[in-house]
């Protein structure tokens, strides 16, 4: 695509939103269309087709639901959508965003077994199957694939496998690492995935979707309807039968998400994970440079968020940080950790290994200003 002016480049070390390509940004400037248009239902499915691509999903058994919002909005139609009266949803809970999910089970009185870890660690898959063998009314579990708000990865495999060996559904948060780590949905033993537009595929937010099973959609169908605009079956069956949203899309943000997913294809699943294990491996190595450690251990770190452990002195400000570096172009995020003084450095958009070399070169200006001696004891 061709770009006229290039645009002022921000490089976004928080969660999410990510740092975007110029021609996602330009993608969103088209001619005023009617999303009713055959021209743009078109483009939906095609979009539609690509998602279920991604995580190599066979088109014949999944399909992608696109709804309007930010990456909570699937959490709710998943969580709302697929309990069957008198049954329960057990979430694995070990972060903000598990968490999150159990919220939501509670909003909509959705009995739910809340399996709560530590958000340090793994959870203990023993414990999760104790707990789903020992409660025949739990129909799904679900989980979080990666916490950012610690950058811990879960074994969603395993989980997924104690899910089928009881005969639940399977729902696996993937906000966070769809179109950046490598995932085979059906080889994860995942039944629904969810992901939005702003973080792997660095497109813009506003658009999210579930990829998930054909036949557990049109099972939900005789479950009870909690919500109007988040119903799961009612989205899908209005695509099926009509091709569109059943409600007005986010048009602008389509056509960058139809410019992301072709980017996406065109660097290529394996080369955009090496690009951003590289990433990681820098910030690791700009830490040791200031003297910071991260909090989660390193084997169990997703590769796309490191929380670091803030220094214990009363001169560090991570405000003042913060301010230093955005001034610069730099965008850095606080801990989500209660209790422990913590920032996070994440690599989920188009960035690269350079980036966050250029991004230390900033922090230790920002260090020094603050009156720290270089690397920190």
């Amino acid at each position: 695509m061709e770009v006229i002016q290039p645009v002022k480049r921000n490089v976004l070390l928080n969660p999410g939103p990510a740092t975007t390509s110029d021609a996602v940004k330009y993608a969103q400037v088209v001619p005023d269309i009617c999303p009713r248009e055959q021209e743009f239902v078109d483009i939906m499915s095609g979009i539609r087709r690509d998602l279920v691509k991604v995580v190599h999903g066979d088109p014949d058994k999944y399909t992608s639901v696109i709804f309007t919002g930010s990456g909570t909005v699937v959490q709710d139609v998943l969580v709302n959508s697929l309990v069957p009266d008198g049954k329960k949803i057990c979430i694995v809970n070990n972060g903000a965003y598990s968490a999150r999910m159990v919220e939501i089970a509670e909003y909509y009185h959705i009995p739910n077994i809340n399996l709560e870890f530590p958000s340090t660690q793994l959870p203990e898959l023993n414990v999760v199957r104790n707990a789903i063998e020992a409660d025949k009314d739990i129909a799904v579990v679900a989980t979080v694939h990666h916490e950012t708000g610690t950058g811990v990865l879960n074994p969603i495999k395993e989980i997924g496998r104690i899910a089928h060996d009881n005969d639940c559904v399977f729902v696996v948060d993937t906000i966070s690492t769809y179109g950046l780590l490598p995932i085979d949905i059906e080889e994860s033993n995942i039944d629904f995935l969810m992901s939005s537009a702003q973080k792997g595929l660095a497109g813009m937010t506003g658009a999210s979707w579930t990829v998930g099973r054909i036949d557990e959609i049109k099972r939900s169908q005789a479950y009870p309807t909690r919500s109007y605009y988040c119903n799961l079956f009612m989205q899908y069956d209005f695509f099926e039968r009509i091709g569109e949203m059943h409600f007005t899309p986010p048009v602008q943000t389509i056509y960058a998400l139809r410019q992301a997913l072709d980017e996406y294809f065109e660097e290529g699943e394996l080369v955009r994970w090496e690009r951003l294990q590289k990433c990681w491996q820098a910030i690791h190595k700009g830490l040791e440079g200031l003297g910071l450690a991260s909090v989660i251990d390193r084997d169990i770190q997703s590769r796309l968020v490191v929380t670091v452990k803030a220094p214990d002195d009363e001169r560090f400000d991570f405000f003042k940080l913060h301010d230093y570096c955005f001034e610069r172009g730099f965008t850095i995020y606080p801990g989500k950790m209660f209790g422990l003084k913590t920032f996070r450095l994440c690599n989920l958009g188009l960035i690269t290994e350079k980036d966050i070399d250029d991004f230390f070169v900033v922090a230790r200006e920002a260090f020094e200003e603050m009156g720290f001696s270089l690397p920190i004891t």
